[in-house]
């Protein structure tokens, strides 16, 4: 990689790594625009290798910005550049997040049963540790609200 490649991989990554750590601080006012804005410019260079990467941070802090609906669009956008461009690395978190936007959103059962699933498989298959044990603890606490009676509704891992 160039030195000018990763002063641009800074100037671009700064903002959307700013603006997903500020929505998870619960400052969601103008983050998502730094976050778009990063990935305008990352996609300006070229580069496809982490758009599904940022992606899904965007995604994350929509939901963080109860805009649950356009953070399941933001993980259809990366997973159709992951099938694009056959880069599977971030293949686990992104089912992991589609499970916990549609349990958000009270999805039907079987589609949110099937995403963590999903996740928890490719993980493994991946022999990623990190991202199984995340996805099976995001799963486990959807599976503990919902007996609780709280169904999906409002959604909210304890761990992320």
């Amino acid at each position: 990689m160039s030195c000018q490649r990763v002063t641009i991989s800074r100037l671009t990554g700064g903002p959307i790594f700013r603006g997903w750590a500020r929505s998870a601080s619960g400052d969601t006012a103008q983050v998502i625009a730094w976050i778009e804005h990063g990935i305008a410019d990352w996609a300006t260079t070229g580069a496809t290798l982490v758009l599904p990467y940022y992606l899904a941070l965007k995604a994350e802090a929509l939901y963080l910005a109860d805009r649950t609906s356009e953070a399941l669009e933001a993980i259809s956008e990366a997973e159709a550049l992951v099938e694009r461009f056959e880069d599977r690395h971030w293949c686990a978190e992104l089912h992991r997040l589609r499970g916990m936007f549609l349990a958000a959103v009270d999805a039907d059962e079987t589609q949110i049963e099937a995403s963590f699933g999903e996740a928890i498989r490719i993980a493994k298959e991946q022999k990623s540790v990190s991202l199984e044990k995340r996805a099976e603890a995001t799963y486990a606490e959807y599976r503990r609200q919902k007996a609780s009676g709280s169904g999906g509704r409002r959604f909210r891992p304890v761990n992320d």
